[in-house]
């Protein structure tokens, strides 16, 4: 028989696995720790909406029949909350989802896209899918946004410039006047998508939607938005893209699959965009939480990037995968970074206080 490699496009092989963390599963198979604080995930501690345990009682039909492939209600209530048209708006499987379709429906081989390093890696692996080349705007030393770096890239008209902000894995982000020197050096050639999936923590100070910007210009851009963070619907999968140009979201709706966002995750992503006190808590314990975590890592002596998201990055100044493997063993997951150059660098989410005190205390043991 053919290797299996000769079966699949040359792209294919070029791709690494995705590291999507463990589960808590798998940690207690491996270690069987006391407790286990799961903080590699970026997941939200206090979780959805309350008002979703009444909805998952509601009605069986929600399970029995298919969903309305166009997410009608959904997109109505996000069109009516960011003041865009509901044809501007379009669902996914998350935004992981859209991020896929967004590459098979724009990028052909040989196209260059421009992303920020280290990346989500899925900004790279769907355009390196297509038989499109990545130019990568590394960080500065400091882990901040090189701002001078990105928009000498953004000069060169890619077809497509695709960053998130705040960065993941970073949390690095682009203050609102930065942003705006960026956006405007892209041509009408180049489709900018902006990754906004942390975007609920980030809001105030010098940090601003690129929405703000966008909405005001006729270029082809895109802002992606997801349930998973600080909604708390990780589980569900539920993501959505405001789009500036209401033909282009709909010829992008020709390449999702018809049912990419589910029955149960629409209702549920409606109840929690609903919600606006319990966002406003899961916020602001993010933020709290984040300042107590950052200060006991600069106290142990780390250097820790700026972040506003729910997580930092920081340098164990060891191989990460072996640092997050003594973590393990005391019931902590985090996410060890694997990326050329980035891999003594590790993310932890910002979980509940009790989960970071769990953290805290193992990596206090570990140095």
């Amino acid at each position: 028989m053919s290797k299996a490699s000769d079966m699949v496009r040359t792209e294919v092989t070029r791709l690494s696995p995705y590291n999507s963390g463990l589960t808590i599963a798998e940690v207690m198979q491996r270690y069987a720790p006391a407790r286990i604080a799961k903080l590699g995930s970026n997941e939200n501690p206090l979780g959805p909406s309350p008002t979703l345990a009444t909805m998952m009682q509601a009605s069986a039909e929600i399970f029995r029949l298919y969903p309305d492939p166009a997410g009608r209600e959904l997109r109505q209530a996000i069109a009516a909350k960011y003041e865009f048209g509901e044809d501007q708006v379009i669902l996914g499987n998350g935004s992981e989802d859209l991020l896929s379709v967004i590459s098979r429906a724009v990028l052909r081989p040989g196209d260059a896209v421009v992303t920020l390093y280290p990346s989500f890696p899925l900004h790279e692996d769907y355009a390196t899918l297509m038989g499109a080349s990545v130019r990568r705007v590394t960080v500065n030393d400091d882990l901040t946004v090189n701002v001078d770096a990105l928009i000498e890239a953004v000069r060169e008209r890619p077809r497509m410039l695709l960053f998130s902000n705040p960065m993941n894995p970073v949390g690095s982000w682009l203050s609102a006047g930065d942003l705006s020197e960026v956006l405007d050096a892209a041509g009408d050639e180049t489709l900018i998508v902006v990754d906004e999936a942390y975007a609920e923590y980030a809001e105030g100070g010098d940090y601003a939607s690129s929405l703000r910007y966008l909405r005001k210009g006729d270029r082809p851009w895109i802002v992606l938005r997801t349930f998973s963070k600080a909604f708390g619907l990780a589980g569900l999968r539920i993501g959505f893209g405001i789009v500036g140009d209401p033909e282009l979201r709909a010829l992008l709706d020709r390449v999702r699959t018809p049912f990419n966002a589910n029955g149960m995750a629409q209702a549920a992503a409606l109840a929690a965009l609903a919600d606006e006190k319990h966002l406003a808590r899961v916020v602001a314990l993010a933020m709290a939480e984040r300042t107590r975590v950052e200060s006991f890592l600069r106290n142990m002596g780390l250097d820790v990037a700026p972040s506003r998201g729910n997580f930092l990055f920081f340098n164990c100044r060891q191989n990460a995968s072996a640092f997050a493997e003594g973590l393990l063993r005391e019931g902590v997951i985090v996410k060890p970074w694997k990326q050329q150059d980035f891999d003594s660098y590790v993310r932890v989410s910002i979980g509940s206080p009790a989960e970071n005190d769990h953290f805290m205390a193992a990596l206090s043991r570990l140095l």
